[in-house]
């Protein structure tokens, strides 16, 4: 799930949808326009999922797509070699997920910690552990 917005308007910091993949705005740069054309806008972000560096160059009255993303809480019921299974706080529904390959996110990955994951085109991602 998306929505469109202008190039121009959004900020380093927000989150864009580069070839498909969520991506964290982490450079912006605004040329003024000249005698002849518009502005425009060399975005650098880096995606959510996959941690690539994309570059996006482009008018700054274009439409981008900004992801919609959900910010939910869940308790690590068990950790199994290179996944956690995890229980939404809210729904109770159980699922599992890669471990990060953040190591400060890693290291404190146990059963019963609390965490906050990110749900945005139908994929999930444990962002922080709480507490």
């Amino acid at each position: 799930m998306s929505k469109p917005v202008d190039l121009g308007s959004v900020k380093e910091g927000s989150y864009i949808i580069i070839d498909g993949e969520p991506s964290k705005i982490v450079e912006y740069d605004k040329s003024k326009p000249g005698k002849h054309g518009a502005a425009k806008v060399r975005v650098v972000a880096i995606g959510l999922f996959d941690g690539v560096k994309r570059t996006l160059v482009s008018p700054a009255s274009a439409n981008v797509e900004v992801p919609i993303i959900e910010k939910r809480s869940a308790q690590v019921i068990s950790i199994t070699g290179s996944s956690v299974q995890l229980m939404d706080l809210e729904t109770f529904e159980y699922f599992d997920l890669p471990i990060p390959a953040e190591q400060e996110i890693a290291s404190k990955l146990q059963p019963g910690v609390e965490v906050e994951y990110w749900r945005t085109m139908g994929r999930n991602k444990i962002m922080r552990v709480k507490g």
